[in-house]
């Protein structure tokens, strides 16, 4: 009897051991994620700025839900290019503009940092558009005005990133956690048909005949899958390149996981705003609702409510500030990686605030407040056009095993990536055919 008794305490005590490590495991791999948690947000709030807003509100009110399947492609895309990005920052300790910078001539380096300086303007056009919009529709503050205010985020760009990255991360997921909610809150007042809604995931080839759906699917695509947050991810993890394989293999691990998880919530976002144009603009025949100011208005006739143009607003006001943290991040590392040259973040933000300002006033001034939310499609539009330029050298970069060692692309990766970069670069082709044509 007492061996079965000393056995029964043996067993005893290796089944709590064994809970007790499992548990201990746990714990560590949770601990290690929440510490790589965070820049996938800062990354995801790139892909929820207000120039998604005009290009997803052209695209639901004019073709219902069948865009749905460009949003859904273009995500997937990102989610593949982003990998790439955090795996050259983890592996060689470099960015992407540093790397521009280290393995190309200067002249090529050169025309990458105006491209990529392109793209953070165009980027941050969009932002001080929607930005304005948003403080127009919540405290009727004039577009002129608005757009001027606008060049005082820097204060607050200030305050929060100054030396504090995790609060900045924390505060761009919360806020993103707000915009869900307020889509959320719209969605269940427009009612939208699931069953039309999950046929739109399905991709037609009559968008690659339509000029103007493919347009605005160019536009998605830009807006979705943006070149300024390939350089600002790289640089986010940045390791020590001296580090063990384990480690860095460990370090991919959790940054995937936690892009992944940030990416789905910018898709969500994402179709949700193309869902409420479709549900509440398309289904009443109001197939021509391209203006911000004029959804807001429509939303409290058409849903009986005037919640929903409230929060609809609000997460306006929120997204574009919220891209506007990210933006300055990403001019900086540009301008540090590709010609080394360090300016505080402040005289950043103002500089490029105020090249920003400058043909969004003039717009007004020409063509007046109802061509704003057409700016703001057509910089996506650029968008697009630059995304090549950052893309293919990341991949060459990836590719290469001399810089990546054993963490270079594995072939089905090249064939995927390389596969979205044509598709990018064909779809831009056929634009500017079509364009040229018409």
């Amino acid at each position: 009897m007492m061996i079965v008794r000393v056995d029964r305490g043996r067993s005893l005590k290796n089944v709590m051991a064994s809970d007790t490590s499992l548990f201990s495991k746990s714990i560590r791999h949770i601990g290690r994620f929440l510490a790589y948690t965070g820049p996938g947000y800062l990354i995801a709030v790139g892909y929820m700025d207000p120039g998604n807003w005009a290009t997803g509100l052209a695209a639901g009110s004019g073709y219902g839900y069948t865009l749905l399947s460009v949003i859904l492609i273009s995500n997937i895309m990102a989610m593949v290019v982003q990998f790439c990005a955090l795996k050259l920052g983890i592996v060689t300790g470099k960015d992407l503009a540093r790397s521009c910078r280290d393995y190309y001539n200067p002249l090529v380096s050169y025309m990458l940092w105006i491209l990529a300086e392109c793209a953070v303007i165009a980027t941050d056009l969009a932002e001080v558009i929607g930005s304005a919009i948003g403080l127009q529709l919540l405290f009727g503050i004039p577009l002129m005005w608005g757009i001027c205010i606008t060049a005082a985020d820097v204060l607050l760009l200030l305050l929060l990133a100054h030396n504090h990255i995790k609060t900045v991360e924390r505060a761009v997921a919360l806020l993103i956690a707000i915009i869900t909610i307020c889509f959320g809150i719209i969605i269940w007042y427009a009612q939208p048909s699931w069953t039309v809604l999950g046929k739109g995931f399905i991709p037609t080839a009559a968008i690659l005949h339509d000029p103007s759906m493919l347009y605005l699917a160019i536009g998605i695509l830009g807006a979705t899958v943006m070149p300024h947050n390939l350089y600002l991810h790289s640089a986010l993890l940045k390791k020590d390149p001296q580090a063990s394989d384990t480690s860095k293999q460990r370090s991919i691990w959790y940054a995937t996981l936690d892009i992944s998880i940030a990416l789905t919530c910018a898709f969500f976002i994402n179709a949700a705003i193309l869902i409420v144009a479709a549900a509440v603009f398309h289904k009443h025949g109001l197939h021509t609702i391209t203006e911000i100011q004029d959804a807001y208005h429509l939303f409290t006739p058409l849903l009986g409510t005037q919640l929903a143009s409230f929060v609809f607003a609000l997460a306006l006001l929120i997204s574009g500030q919220n891209s506007t943290l990210t933006g300055t991040l990403a001019g900086q590392i540009i301008m540090e990686g590709f010609i080394q040259v360090k300016i505080p973040a402040w005289l950043r933000r103002l500089v490029g605030r105020c090249l920003t300002i400058i043909p969004a006033l003039l717009c007004i001034i020409f063509f007046g407040e109802g061509y704003l939310s057409r700016m703001m499609i057509f910089s996506q539009i650029i968008l697009s056009l630059q995304l090549p330029f950052a893309i293919f050298p990341l991949l060459q970069f990836t590719n290469n095993r001399a810089i990546m060692g054993t963490f270079a692309n594995s072939p089905l990766l090249k064939w995927v990536a390389y596969s979205i970069a044509c598709a990018i670069v064909l779809s831009n082709l056929l634009l500017i055919c079509f364009l040229c044509a018409y």
